[in-house]
């Protein structure tokens, strides 16, 4: 029965329609932190600034009954947390992994606070329909044998997918076939001969820095206005890291991560559908999956044996996590 049910679940069009699910929702942040070390600044930070997105998007969609402005406010939520992020790390020179713990410390303690103060400990309830984001719901091939599944798949997809796959082109072509994307590598690789040929090094960091607050911010409004539709305190749940283990895993490059967000994604995916497996009387699995521990850590077991098997081949820009004091060496 078990293995039965393992095997409808692997070809189940509900399966891959998930796993692309979970897979844009670590896309966004992750191009974020593709362009952000790029230019030659560690973002460690997502996971703070997607909680920050999720927790702003929630509470505005709510009082203002409106799913674009709650959509706006945790855009520009994570695109604060990320400028904060890019002034102590650009203008002074801070450490860039301590800025990011403080910055994901910050984001758990403030969205916390502010939940139990601005709704007197009731929390967000579930969101009615016209306060999240729309799925496409377009049906083409229901009626055709075996390609049926592609509406499922593809064509049922919130709308913040497609916007995420917007996003994978326009940073692919930015990167490589721009001057804009010359130059942020160019400040990556090595930001002293940058800066003698005249590119501001300290502008372009910032805004590669608040960009990927940015991408991370809608990633938040995605996963509590769209995949959840709800706001639970620390609701990210390591999403943010496992979007940077994407950018290690993918070598800094958006295709590569957009790769490494589809396995990862496949590993979410996994976690939520075994849980409903029903039980065997074979070993572990004589228990419901639902009480086994190993199953909620799919996705965090799948982050660890990417980056044990690819970083120590994946090399980063020369000049990532390495403060520049312009005119300097």
């Amino acid at each position: 029965m078990f293995f039965s049910k393992l095997l409808e679940l692997l070809i189940s069009p509900d399966l891959w329609h998930a796993t692309l699910e979970f897979g844009a929702l670590l896309l966004l942040p992750a191009l974020g932190g593709v362009i952000s070390e790029n230019s030659g600044v560690t973002n460690i930070a997502m996971e703070g600034m997607m909680l920050t997105g999720a927790f702003f998007g929630a509470i505005i969609a709510v009082d203002t009954h409106s799913v674009i402005l709650g959509t706006l406010a945790a855009i520009v939520a994570g695109g604060a947390m990320s400028w904060v992020h890019a002034f102590f790390s650009i203008r002074f020179k801070a450490n860039q992994i301590v800025s990011g713990i403080a910055i994901n410390i910050a984001a758990t303690g403030l969205t916390g606070f502010l939940l139990f103060t601005l709704t007197n400990g009731a929390g967000v309830s579930a969101l009615p329909g016209n306060e999240t984001l729309p799925f496409l719901g377009i049906r083409v091939f229901n009626t055709v044998p075996v390609l049926g599944w592609i509406d499922t798949v593809l064509l049922q997809q919130n709308i913040v997918f497609y916007i995420a796959i917007v996003v994978l082109l326009a940073t692919q072509y930015l990167l490589y076939r721009t001057n804009i994307g010359l130059r942020i590598r160019s400040v990556g690789e090595h930001p002293q001969a940058a800066d003698t040929a005249g590119i501001n090094v300290q502008r372009i960091r910032y805004w590669c820095v608040v960009t990927s607050g940015l991408l991370s911010g809608l990633a938040g409004a995605y996963l509590s206005l769209g995949i959840a539709q709800i706001f639970n305190p620390n609701m990210t749940a390591g999403r943010g890291f496992i979007a940077l283990a994407a950018v290690v895993f993918g070598k800094w490059k958006p295709r590569g991560t957009a790769i490494a967000c589809l396995i990862f994604g496949l590993g979410q995916a996994l976690q939520n559908r075994l849980q409903l497996l029903p039980a065997t009387g074979i070993g572990i699995i004589d228990t419901p999956l639902h009480s086994v521990p190993l199953v909620s850590m799919i996705p965090y077991l799948l982050t660890i044996l990417a980056l044990v098997g690819l970083v120590g081949r994946a090399v980063a820009p020369a000049a990532d996590g390495i403060p520049y004091e312009p005119g300097g060496e």
